[in-house]
Parts: structure tokens; sequence; C-alpha cells
């Protein structure tokens, strides 16, 4: 599969994402536990389809000490014991601002609380923030058809 676009020779998609990618940066280092981070950035790229994202976080993941398990099972995480309370708050929150269209009111109020039992402010704040670029990096990725499978960990960070 060919990519509709190269971003990286598009003089505007090259300003723009130098922006872009330099918050994803500020993400990364954000408080929000990385591992968390992964599992997140994952999920919403598992629920939209995005192989690119899909294949660089799944990668970034392992590279970063996670276990193929609970990668295998962050699409079923809602039946699997390898997460703790706090990354399934996060996941449930992310499944939620993912699926907007699907959750007519947006992510429900339960949801919230549950998410705020676990992150302070400032982690809820970068979560949001990585539930929304990952959405954003999704439809980036899916609408020019970016190919997959060549990602090397660290490349973007």
């Amino acid at each position: 599969m060919d990519a509709r676009l190269d971003y990286f020779a598009d003089p505007t998609a090259g300003k723009v994402l130098k922006h872009f990618m330099s918050a994803g940066k500020a993400l990364k280092d954000s408080p929000l536990p990385a591992a968390t981070q992964e599992l997140v950035a994952l999920r919403v790229s598992q629920i939209n389809g995005c192989a690119v994202c899909v294949d660089m976080h799944t990668k970034e993941a392992v590279a970063a000490g996670e276990t193929p398990v609970r990668l295998n099972l962050v699409a079923a995480w809602r039946e699997a014991t390898v997460f703790t309370e706090a990354e399934r708050a996060a996941l449930r929150l992310a499944e939620e601002g993912t699926r907007v269209a699907d959750a007519a009111g947006g992510v429900d109020d339960e949801v919230w609380a549950y998410a705020a039992e676990y992150y302070d402010k400032e982690q809820l704040t970068a979560l949001v923030i990585l539930v929304s670029f990952m959405n954003t990096a999704n439809r980036l990725n899916i609408i020019t058809r970016q190919p997959a499978g060549d990602h090397v960990p660290e490349r973007f960070h």
C-alpha cells in the first residue's frame, strides 16, 4: 500500500507536524504514567483502525518493557485481569472519548469520576489531551493511507 501523501516531503505538513509532534513530546513528558500512555494510544488506535499507530504504539510499548500478554489483551481489557484499576479507568475514558458519536452525550460523568479516582488534575489533563491527540494522529494516517509495519521505536520522540 502506498500513502496518498508524503508528510515528510510536503512543506505545509512539515510546518504543521513539527508543532504536532512537539505536542506529542510534551505528552510523553507529562506525569501520566508511560505505560498508561502507551495502552491508551494503542486502544484509541485499535478503535479507529489506524494500523500505523497500532504498529507504532505496540513497538514503543515493548521497547518500554510492556509485556506481550498485556498488549494482546488491550482490545479486550474489560475481561482481562492484567490491568490495574487506574489503567482500566484510563482505557474506559479513552474509549468514550474516542467513540463520541456512539456515546451521544460524550464522556459519561461516571466514567470521568472513575478516572478522577486514580489521576490528579494534571494527569487527567494529559489523558484527555492524549486521547484527542491520538484521534487526530489516527485520522491523519487513515485519510492518507499511511502504511504500517516499519516503525522503529523512539523514531519520533
